[in-house]
């Protein structure tokens, strides 16, 4: 119990009480958890079996990283806050397009690879980033999150009528020409035709019966409407975890129509430990470690302005030294998650909102979290349960899930101050337009060197760039930090 001298993050409560609301965090935060690695395996092109790996070992790296940050390692990590970490949705957009580039295991060595570049990188610049807090007022950091769920979208568009390449793309080749590209083959072999051209393929023009299925959209539909249902006549926690309930209910309705089974989950072990290196050895690429930098350094700016929001929750004063051990656990946090083969961790801000309604500041909660989180990681089971899930399940949700970051964006953005200063509109104008060119306009790099596509393939990163740029040349160096932690409060797009 708390005493007299004892501050309320610091305050041990009672085990079952700590057990039941840190559960609760995990629940919160669970489905957006696993959605990084089911969209990142599923873009690699990599095993079920490999992408339940990639489950368990965010599931696992979730907890460790939590307990880092809530509990303190040293002098140099944790901000001892009621903080859940998880994988940002920010690095997502530039490690799909490291995987459409690279698929297999390959790619996923160059992702870790980058991964673990950019956190030693950010370990070492997080007292420099502790200070930039300025350069990212409310209209940068509303227009960045925006484009975030903007780019996002896609995939969750993808995940419930079929992906635009591969064996659920629109179109299919026609038999008949399939049929005759194989003769024509057969007869430069024998000489009687000049040899068929290297790479020459037959354009999909038959209607693939896989993609848009009805009954697909028919589940993902329910899924989306059971969401909405329970986000407005529940209450508190069932409310709070009103997407995750959202899958359950798809993944019933799936199970019973035949169209989601088990096998996997019945081969899988019950337990199994998460090792370093497990599915790929890290690729270490200057150009995608910068960009994976560049990225990291959009989300510690996002999480100093959660830090700062949540000490003001917490009624706990933190200075200078406390916050860049915050960000430095964000960078170990990367480092460990590039080691463990998954990826970069934040602070989630939805459980930064639970602590708001709540009014459960103790810290303790979060490490009790963190421990159900590295339980869950070692439970094979759990991680093919959920890779079992049917895409269009995960689709109906991804909508809301996805929505949300850019709606939290859009929130953002009208708290921005338009009347007084119209260059605003320029910024957020401009930026969004730079972020819709990878997703309008894909080819738009071919003709660029092949050295910079990771730089300029995510619309995320030409946002950020664009915004943060255009603020300085029509505000300067000037900053609200109140604005910018009023905007952290509302920032869910973790």
């Amino acid at each position: 119990m708390a005493t007299s001298t004892t501050h309320p993050c610091d305050e041990v409560l009672p085990a079952g009480k700590l057990t039941a609301l840190g559960l609760q965090h995990v629940l919160v935060m669970y489905a957006g958890a696993v959605a990084v690695p089911l969209i990142v395996g599923r873009a690699l092109k990599l095993s079920p079996e490999q992408v339940a790996m990639l489950i368990s070992a965010d599931l696992f790296c979730c907890g460790l990283v939590t307990l880092i940050q809530a509990l303190g390692a040293t002098q140099w990590f944790g901000i001892k806050l009621p903080v859940m970490m998880g994988v940002t949705f920010a690095s997502v957009a530039p490690m799909v397009a490291m995987a459409n580039s690279n698929p297999g295991v390959q790619g996923a060595g160059l992702i870790f690879g980058s991964i673990i570049g950019a956190g030693v990188v950010s370990i070492l610049i997080a007292p420099i980033v502790s200070r930039m807090l300025r350069f990212f007022p409310p209209v940068v950091t509303g227009t960045i999150i925006a484009v975030i769920g903007i780019s996002l979208m896609r995939i969750g568009i993808n995940w419930i009528f079929g992906n635009p390449f591969g064996p659920t793309a629109p179109s299919i080749p026609n038999p008949e020409h399939l049929q005759w590209l194989d003769a024509a083959r057969q007869a430069a072999a024998s000489g009687a035709l000049p040899d068929v051209p290297k790479g020459m393929a037959i354009v999909g023009s038959v209607p693939n019966p896989a993609y848009a299925q009805g009954a697909h959209i028919v589940i993902a539909a329910i899924v989306l409407a059971a969401i909405l249902l329970i986000a407005k006549y529940a209450k508190g926690f069932i409310a709070n975890i009103s997407v995750l309930l959202g899958i359950v209910i798809g993944g019933v309705i799936a199970t019973a129509t035949g169209l989601m089974n088990f096998d996997k989950v019945g081969k899988a072990n019950w337990f199994d430990l998460v090792l370093p290196f497990e599915i790929a050895t890290p690729v270490f690429d200057p150009i995608l470690i910068l960009t994976m930098s560049l990225v990291m350094i959009v989300v510690m700016i996002e999480s100093t302005g959660m830090f700062l929001a949540l000490a003001d929750m917490t009624e706990r004063k933190i200075d200078q030294k406390a916050l860049t051990a915050g960000l430095r656990t964000d960078g170990l946090g990367t480092l460990l998650g590039g080691i463990f083969n998954t990826f970069p961790y934040t602070s989630f801000s939805q459980n930064v909102g639970l602590v708001g309604v709540t009014g459960v500041k103790s810290r303790f909660v979060c490490v009790a979290g963190g421990i159900i989180l590295i339980v869950l990681g070692l439970l094979p089971k759990m991680a093919a349960l959920v890779e079992s899930l049917p895409t269009f399940v995960l689709g109906g949700a991804g909508l809301v899930m996805f929505g949300m970051v850019a709606a939290t964006g859009i929130r953002i953005l009208a708290g921005v101050d338009y009347k007084g200063n119209r260059n605003n509109l320029f910024i957020v104008a401009v930026s969004i337009g730079f972020g819709m060119i990878p997703l309008v306009a894909p080819n738009f790099k071919q003709w660029m060197p092949h050295a910079i596509h990771p730089l300029i393939e995510s619309g995320i990163l030409l946002a950020s760039l664009s915004a943060v740029a255009l603020n300085l040349y029509f505000n300067g160096g000037r900053g609200d930090t109140a604005a910018s932690v009023e905007a952290a409060r509302h920032a869910e797009a973790h």
